[in-house]
């Protein structure tokens, strides 16, 4: 396996799911959105098409299972799938589930000024559920 360093503002603004074949996945620690971060993981990735072609595929693979959990899961009216990367280069892409009910909605929910704590009960029901439905991807 290639060597991984997770970035440190990732880590602190989420807490970890699973890991998949490439994929290190996390529950965005901001509640008031569903937001899983996926990242491959491989050192020095800033974009997509910095991955091996196998590895893209793969990552492309993943993110489609994912977002089809939070469909699953949550019933968006919209599903956000996202690669930015302008403030933390290490390539990692959000898949956000939102709702026309949100306070951000239709707008961004990145300096959207929204933000909201879960609670320690509903923090670990929601790792837990995520884990339930993600774990067995392969």
């Amino acid at each position: 396996m290639t060597s991984f360093t997770l970035d440190p503002r990732l880590e602190n603004d989420s807490v970890f799911i699973c890991d998949w074949n490439l994929s290190h996945v996390r529950l965005h620690r901001n509640a008031a959105f569903p937001w899983l971060l996926l990242m491959p993981r491989r050192d020095g990735m800033r974009d997509i098409i910095d991955l091996s072609e196998p590895d893209q595929e793969e990552f492309l693979r993943e993110i489609r299972f994912a977002s089809q959990v939070m469909k699953k899961l949550y019933d968006p009216t919209k599903l956000n799938v996202a690669n930015l990367g302008n403030i933390v280069s290490q390539l990692h892409v959000h898949v956000v589930a939102r709702f026309d009910t949100d306070e951000a909605w239709p707008g961004p929910i990145w300096n959207s000024g929204v933000s909201k704590e879960y609670e320690t009960d509903r923090l670990a029901a929601t790792i837990q559920m995520l884990q339930q439905e993600l774990k067995d991807f392969s």
